[in-house]
């Protein structure tokens, strides 16, 4: 009887060793359909109605993660939304999508084609089309600079996460304007600090302004700086 058990469980074992020893592996597909839903602001300049015969640029603006959600009247609380409501004029279109996730990243594949939709129906010059994100948008901006390096032609972070290995993958010939708070407690200014020394180690094209004393709100000075919107407007893509 002793025997008998014992040579049961060793064949218990080596059958189910050898069942692991030879996996049954199975090749199969599954494609993923995901439907992202965003509410938007679109800004005209006063002049694009009369000036009826030309292309304009367009500015993407991505908010941070406080203004996330489905009631699009927060995306007013900061940058260009917020000078637009209070009657700040610029020279160009200026799409401001509001992320639907409060907790989730930016959609960035979605984002390009709301982009691509808004630049196919209106008077959007393709080779002036630029990007400024804060706080988490800044984070959506880097990786739309990394997965459509021929879709923008200038870039402005404020506050950003900007993982290091993205500066190899940007396009060397797009212009890019950091803005960074010293004492930033929610995003270290070291996320900017480091991006910018690598991409400067590489030859690119960077200015980079930090504001002493200043902590995450760094975007109520960045985007009251007359300079920037002078700056987009100075850029277009090589033909």
């Amino acid at each position: 009887m002793k025997n008998r058990l014992v040579y049961i469980v060793f064949l218990f074992l080596f059958q189910n060793c050898a069942s692991q020893a030879t996996p049954n592996l199975i090749d199969d597909e599954y494609k993923a359909v995901t439907t992202e839903v965003f509410n938007y602001y679109l800004y005209f300049p006063d002049d694009y109605e009369v000036r009826n015969d030309e292309d304009f640029p367009l500015l993407l603006f991505l908010h941070g993660g406080g203004e996330s959600g489905d009631s699009l009247v927060t995306i007013k609380k900061n940058g260009p939304p917020k000078l637009i409501a209070q009657g700040k004029k610029f020279p160009f279109l200026i799409l401001a999508p509001q992320n639907p996730h409060k907790k989730k990243w930016w959609n960035t594949e979605a984002l390009i084609q709301l982009l691509d939709t808004i630049v196919d129906n209106n008077r959007v010059d393709r080779k002036r089309i630029y990007l400024t994100g804060l706080s988490r948008g800044g984070g959506a901006a880097w990786e739309l600079a990394v997965q459509y390096p021929k879709k923008f032609a200038a870039l402005a972070v404020v506050c950003g996460m900007a993982p290091v290995p993205y500066a190899s993958w940007i396009d060397k010939d797009l212009p890019i304007w950091v803005f960074h708070g010293e004492e930033d407690e929610s995003i270290p200014v070291s996320e900017s600090e480091n991006m910018v020394a690598r991409l400067k180690s590489m030859g690119y094209n960077v200015l980079f302004t930090k504001y002493p004393g200043i902590g995450h709100n760094s975007w109520e000075r960045a985007y009251n700086t007359d300079e920037l919107y002078d700056w987009f407007v100075k850029q277009r893509k090589a033909e």
